[in-house]
């Protein structure tokens, strides 16, 4: 049997278990040229041209819990919906998140086959691997999270169906399209 190797992320900047044993840790780290191409590439994106983040690691307090506190600025440039046009956009985001420095078992919820989902409750906490945490993929992570999903260019709009700047007459209802089928059999 093979061994399945873990892919290594385009953005990482690991900090080791040893580092975060009981003391504030404040990181700033940013993207080399590289290492934006290939995360424009992972999320689709025309163009990253800034990925830069400061981040705070602050231990529980003896609860076995590590938090993550971050700032990520980037400028992106992704497609228009409508057009394909570049998008250009500047991206400012808060993050917060919980690692579990223990790594135990996972507790009995989490394998229950129904999933109760609190949208006030604080994200559970993600188990830290054994080596570590990797900034870079964290921050990546968060920056695919708060990319625009529809991005759209100044003055772009899609034209309704049927109407005349869609250059047709196409049936405006999703049934006149199994009529138009009936009609012609």
């Amino acid at each position: 049997m093979s061994q399945q190797l873990e892919p290594v992320p385009e953005f990482s900047r690991p900090i080791l278990r040893e580092r975060l044993g009981g003391r504030v840790v404040v990181e700033e780290i940013a993207a080399a040229p590289q290492e934006r191409a290939a995360l424009a590439r992972r999320f689709g994106l025309l163009g990253l041209d800034l990925l830069a983040a400061t981040l705070r690691l602050e231990p529980g307090g003896g609860t076995g819990l590590l938090r993550l506190d971050g700032h990520l600025s980037a400028e992106v440039t992704q497609a228009c919906v409508v057009t394909l046009e570049p998008v250009a956009s500047r991206v400012e985001e808060d993050f917060s998140l919980l690692f579990s420095l223990d790594g135990g078992p996972v507790p009995a919820s989490a394998t229950a086959r129904e999933v109760v989902v609190d949208p006030e409750a604080e994200e559970p906490a993600e188990a830290l691997g054994p080596s570590g945490l990797d900034l870079g993929e964290a921050v990546a992570q968060q920056l695919a999270l708060a990319l625009n999903s529809y991005p759209r260019a100044p003055g772009a709009a899609l034209a309704e169906a049927g109407t005349p700047e869609s250059g047709t007459d196409a049936p405006t209802g999703p049934f006149d399209v199994l009529e138009a089928l009936i009609k012609s059999e």
